[in-house]
């Protein structure tokens, strides 16, 4: 007959199973069939394999050492079971309660050693169960031990390959860890097993011998804990070995990440001491055993912490104090130098090239029209105000979202051009009728794009549109959109199901809409009604099972968020903050996202916080650039391409995951021109570049040449002055696309240098530094800001507009190099009171102490370096040192009238009358 007990364990075994195991077991069966769906199923099988394999060895092993551990103290003691007596009333035993009678309490005796007894299999059970999710959670670390690939590098200190750090020590760590585990678990359970069977007891003291108690061990309790004491110094000894000592090289004692001149000279001898040590406490350990009392052990336990207290905190802090500080520079020369050498490798410093530049170049119109294709791309668009237009002008319906603005660059009609684009996504929470055939079968995807020049202008001061409308519309011949749904994307989050009797909505067309059936493969096939079924408690939505509507050709589509999407394949990567779309040759819209391998492992190289999307919070002191990821905004097909072959941890993890990763050179010529340094690993690479720049010791140590990145105040955003942009970079031939950073001297606002990331072709990848002569001042962006703000003709016309109710939005600030010297520009744009659209309406130029304001770009460089413009190949280039043409002088006081009669009927009468002021210079230029 079944007991109460067993009935009560089979009741809680039960709803476990239906509230944990069996939607787990759902859950991971449709992952099963979207890995499938997507190929890489071997991603899938490989992680689960490894988790059940190492849940399953280690649970079990942990089990049956502390199972039997507890089982062998049961049986070695021989002593009386410990008793405890109780008021009846406090009996567990139903039926044996019994009240007062008489006045006099019933007094109860229960044996607490019979309820441990019973306690022993289900604690063991549980203890194996969590150090099995232990074990089955380190997956990544093991399989990363015994795919390792070397990186040739060897540490100053130990001469170790860097390896050894990133993937023996965290090996060796999870097994030490899970070593002490077991043997401090299975310590304390048969200490409460004896403590409880009576096989320890404190003794009364003798008549005579004072308060003083005694412990008492019976022989087989001695010997068994004993044994487990020696494990756990022998494992200390080994846990010095091999972790501690390593893990000297990434001390923070010193001012700096590494091992420092106390950490060598003081804490490692002690650390081999304390090996030593700890191996001495084994053996006495052992010879307690055999001795009447336990002076040997307490012996072992004292000289172990005596020596530790001494050797890691008493002796290094002496040496410290009175030695190294005193003489800091001297005695950290070496260590400083490893520094710098580690971080500049970890972050790949070690490869940016250096070029200096005169800083006595005066430009002139020449070389602006020299550079016709950097003054063609200065980008007049912010992304904040760019999104705003945008969303009011191509959103067309209330469901349509622009979520972010992307920087990339294109071949348009054979001119090379940067563009800003946005994909028009669906969000399905801004549906009119939230029901679920409009959610779910209905408006599935997004569709189309919106594309704009980075830097023209329709007369109304809004951007010009060449990709725009619905559906996509191109006025580049070169540029059109032949696939425009986006059923994967950055706003897509929810599942839907395609291929159902319910036509889907495509995009409206003026009073009625377009509708369609899908016809790529992505999703997943319904295929049968177990599917079905499975599909519906997954999602948690009966109306799976219960709709007519799909059958078993339908494809149901989850993880659609390209983000969730990537993480889902490669859990073991940090991903960007921006993955952009691509539009491809062939009109399919792809995205590109990068993603990293990181770590804080690397010795000696500097740590510093992830403030990105990496793991926020956590240090890292190693980063590379390693996977591009492209996806099918229609199918959601991913492809993962290794853009950085040198990398070992992306070469170990294409050992573990064998045919998931494709070289860079496999992805196609027309994706490979759009890929882009990524903006996360650049603002890592400059932060770090500002310190690590100074190769000399005592220079780095003293941080005389330090910079920081100028950051400018946007609104109520701080801006970093990372700009992607096209330019001819000095000494090159012609103009490409880059990432550029500049530089100012810490605590000061002139500029010092800048850095650029290449990001075409052969020279993908590249950083290149240009530092301008220390002794020659160049005007830094906060300097500039400030001419401008101090400027009158500037501030009268802001000030105007805001007491019109009019909302001045001030662009970002653009340092644009030319030749071996700087321009500034910035936009400024102007909303009108309850308006949601900014326009561009005059563009600001400054250079050295020259600033202008003017409705364009080319007529504030015009203003600022007189003559003219070249616009095109077939302009005639007009130098400052040139005079003007009557025909140049003609033109130019027309415009000039113009725009005063239009400022005049807009009742604009600042500009009137700076435009009036302006004519009147050219008039008198006549005379």
């Amino acid at each position: 007959m079944i007991s109460k007990h067993s009935v009560s364990y089979i009741i809680y075994g039960l709803v476990f199973l239906a509230f944990f195991i069996v939607p787990g077991l759902f859950r991971l069966l449709t992952d099963w069939y979207w890995f499938e769906e997507i190929g890489f199923s071997n991603i899938f099988t490989t992680i689960l394999g490894a988790k059940i394999f190492l849940g399953l060895v280690v649970g079990l092993f942990s089990f049956f050492i502390i199972y039997g551990n507890l089982l062998l103290a049961r049986r070695f003691v021989q002593s009386k079971p410990l008793v405890v007596r109780l008021p009846a009333s406090m009996n567990f035993q139903q039926g044996e309660r019994e009240g007062a009678q008489g006045g006099i309490t019933q007094i109860q005796e229960l044996n607490v050693g019979s309820y441990i007894d019973k306690l022993i299999l289900p604690i063991s059970l549980i203890l194996g169960f969590l150090t099995g999710l232990v074990g089955a959670g380190s997956w990544e670390t093991v399989l990363k031990y015994f795919n390792a690939t070397p990186f040739n590098i060897k540490d100053p200190i130990f001469g170790r390959d860097i390896a050894f750090y990133f993937f023996d020590l965290p090996f060796i760590q999870f097994l030490i860890g899970i070593g002490f585990w077991i043997i401090a678990v299975s310590l304390i359970g048969v200490a409460v097993i004896y403590v409880l069977r009576g096989a320890i007891i404190l003794r009364q003291p003798a008549p005579g011998y004072g308060a003083l108690k005694s412990l008492f061990i019976e022989k087989t309790a001695k010997v068994h804990l004993s044994i487990f004491a020696v494990f756990l110094f022998v494992l200390t000894a080994v846990q010095i070995y091999f972790i501690k000592i390593p893990s000297l090289l990434y001390s923070t004692t010193g001012p700096f990440t590494g091992a420092s001149f106390t950490d060598i000279h003081a804490t490692l001898p002690f650390l081999k001491i304390l090996i030593f040590v700890a191996i001495a406490a084994a053996l006495l350990t052992v010879i307690n055993i055999f001795r009447p009392n336990n002076r040997f052990i307490v012996l072992a336990v004292g000289i172990y912490i005596a020596v530790s207290i001494l050797g890691g905190l008493v002796y290094p802090t002496i040496l410290q104090r009175f030695l190294v500080l005193p003489n800091e520079l001297v005695k950290e020369t070496p260590y400083i130098k490893h520094n710098i050498e580690a971080t500049q490798k970890a972050f790949a410093l070690d490869k940016v090239t250096e070029r200096n530049l005169t800083g006595e170049a005066t430009l002139t119109m020449a070389d602006i029209n020299n550079n016709r294709s950097t003054i063609k791309n200065v980008r007049l668009w912010d992304r904040g105000p760019l999104l705003d237009t945008f969303g009011q002008l191509q959103e067309i319906r209330t469901y349509y979202d622009f979520v972010s603005i992307d920087n990339d660059r294109y071949q348009l009609n054979g001119d090379y051009r940067q563009v800003l684009l946005s994909p028009r996504e669906l969000d399905s929470e801004a549906l009119p009728q939230r029901t679920f055939i409009n959610e779910r079968l209905t408006f599935t995807h997004g569709f189309g794009l919106t594309l704009s020049p980075v830097n023209e202008v329709t007369p109304e001061g809004l951007p010009v549109l060449f990709l725009k409308d619905l559906p996509p519309s191109s006025s580049i011949e070169s540029l059109a959109v032949t696939r425009p749904e986006i059923y994967y994307g950055e706003l897509a989050s929810d599942w839907v199901v395609v291929n159902t009797k319910t036509k889907e909505f495509n995009y409206p067309s003026g009073e009625k809409n377009v509708f369609i059936n899908y016809e790529g493969k992505g999703g997943v096939k319904v295929e049968s009604i177990f599917r079905k079924v499975l599909f519906a408690i997954r999602f948690k939505s009966v109306k799976i099972l219960l709709s007519n509507d799909i059958t078993q050709d339908s494809r149901i589509m989850y993880y659609r968020n390209i983000e969730e999407r990537v993480r889902r394949v490669l859990p073991f990567l940090r991903l960007d903050q921006d993955p952009y779309m691509v539009v491809t040759e062939e009109g399919e819209l792809k995205w590109i996202y990068d993603a990293y391998t990181t770590s804080d492992r690397y010795p000696y190289a500097e740590l510093v916080k992830d403030t990105f999307s990496f793991s926020p919070g956590r240090n890292i002191n190693y980063i590379r650039n390693s996977v591009k990821v492209v996806i099918d905004a229609y199918d959601g097909k991913m492809t993962f391409y290794i853009a950085d072959i040198n990398d070992p941890v992306i070469k170990t993890y294409a050992k573990i995951f064998k045919d998931s990763f494709l070289p860079i050179e496999e992805m196609s010529s027309d994706l490979k021109a759009h890929i882009r340094y990524p903006e996360d690993l650049f603002a890592y690479q400059t932060k770090l570049y500002t310190v690590y720049h100074m190769d000399e010791v005592q220079i780095f140590y003293n941080k005389e040449d330090q910079w920081q990145v100028p950051i400018i105040a946007s609104g109520t955003q701080a801006d970093p002055m990372m700009r992607h942009m096209i330019m001819k970079l000095p000494g090159e031939e012609r103009e490409e696309f880059i990432l550029m950073i500049p530089f100012t001297p810490r605590g000061k606002d002139n500029l010092s240098a800048w850095m650029v990331a290449r990001n075409d072709g052969e020279f993908y990848g590249q950083l290149v530094v240009y530092r301008f002569p220390k002794q020659k001042l160049v005007f830094g962006p906060k300097q500039i800001t400030n001419r401008i703000n101090q400027d009158a003709d500037i501030s009268r016309q802001i000030s105007l507009w805001d007491q019109r109710g009019s909302r001045v939005i001030r662009g970002n600030l653009l340092v644009i190099p030319i030749e071996e010297s700087l321009i500034y520009v910035q936009p400024i744009y102007l909303q009108a009171e309850g308006g949601k659209i900014p326009e561009l309406k005059r563009v600001i130029v400054a250079y050295e102490n020259r600033i202008a304001m003017e409705e364009t770009l080319g007529l504030a460089l015009e203003r600022i370096f007189g003559g003219r413009v070249i616009v095109d190949e077939k302009t005639t280039p007009i130098s400052a040192a040139q005079p003007f043409t009557d025909d140049d002088l003609i033109r130019q006081i027309r415009e000039h009238f113009d725009r005063a009669m239009q400022a005049q009927r807009r009742g604009d009468w600042g500009l009137y009358g700076e435009e009036i002021k302006k004519l009147g210079e050219l008039l008198e230029s006549i005379k």
